[in-house]
């Protein structure tokens, strides 16, 4: 898949397009691409997406505390598996939000990226104050030359998924709920850098991962049951995110206990995917009792990730 933006511009190549922010890139998103594809199959146009980074929300809502399921990276890598051709992506400014619906369709649609055919959900709006819908394009469709295609609302909530859905069920710490919305494991990116290195002391060596995007949804506190992949090679371990309050941690740290690894992994970067969550974070009297706990994760993890290879 080809990444365009302002400074790698679309080569102008006939399209077909879709259009919106993707996040968490759903099955209901998926579900659009795979018309998106066809579409350019049949009429032998290239596939792209047109997105929008930051969020709308983060630039028109200024108390906006909207989390995404995706770092713009993320999104890039989840949109990457689905044989899309291109994906644009444009910064979202205030400006940007107040070009009328024809400059939008002209500038952007037309002269940028050479639609000829564009598929947008029957709830689709655009321009300044979001005015401008499915007519709205159709009519500057016969103008500007390209065809307009609406995905039904029946065709949409026959998936019945949405993005805030599959943020609500993180925060609830419901990862099966979320995964099964999204079609593969929620994950976050992060690198390894030194921590406090109490697990060590007790037996349960942990990587602590900084995430610098400070939009992206890290799901409820508690204990997760992760896998990541090192080296080429499936490895599973569990994670804690929440303030370690045995040790009267104060700050949200995001730890990684990986099992059957010893090895270095500071300054890496790992992917970590969500598969279940165990348990609520507790504070536990000693050190010694955290110990135990660890122990019978480790057990109800191992439980777990059994179950996958039945």
């Amino acid at each position: 898949m080809n990444v365009y933006n302002s400074s790698n511009p679309y080569p102008k190549t006939p399209s077909v397009i879709t259009i919106g922010t993707f996040d968490g890139v759903h099955i209901g998103h998926q579900k659009i691409i795979k018309r998106l594809n066809r579409v350019a199959k049949e009429k032998n146009l290239s596939s792209l997406i047109l997105t929008f980074f930051p969020h709308p929300r983060m630039v028109l809502q200024s108390e906006s505390s909207i989390k995404l399921l995706n770092t713009i990276t993320e999104k890039q890598e989840v949109l990457s598996q689905f044989g899309l051709e291109s994906l644009y992506v444009m910064p979202f400014t205030a400006d940007f939000a107040n070009m009328s619906a024809r400059d939008y369709v002209k500038t952007v649609l037309v002269d940028l990226l050479n639609a000829k055919h564009v598929i947008i959900g029957y709830d689709h709006k655009f321009g300044k104050g979001r005015t401008a819908d499915f007519e709205t394009l159709k009519t500057y469709g016969q103008e500007f030359g390209f065809d307009v295609e609406e995905i039904s609302v029946k065709d949409l909530e026959n998936v019945a998924v949405s993005s805030t859905k599959i943020r609500r069920a993180l925060d609830s710490g419901e990862i099966q709920t979320a995964n099964s919305y999204l079609g593969y494991p929620f994950f976050i990116t992060g690198e390894v850098i030194k921590g406090k290195s109490i697990g060590q002391t007790i037996g349960y060596p942990t990587a602590n991962i900084f995430i610098p995007e400070n939009y992206k949804l890290i799901p409820k506190q508690g204990v997760y049951v992760v896998s990541t992949v090192i080296d080429g090679k499936p490895i599973y371990g569990m994670m804690n995110i929440g303030n370690n309050p045995t040790v009267n941690g104060t700050k949200q740290s995001i730890e990684v206990h990986l099992f059957d690894l010893n090895q270095d992994l500071y300054s890496k970067v790992l992917k970590l995917n969500f598969l279940h969550h165990l348990r609520n974070e507790q504070k536990f009297d000693s050190l010694d009792k955290l110990k135990q706990q660890l122990h019978q994760d480790k057990i109800d993890s191992l439980a777990f990730i059994a179950t996958l290879n039945e």
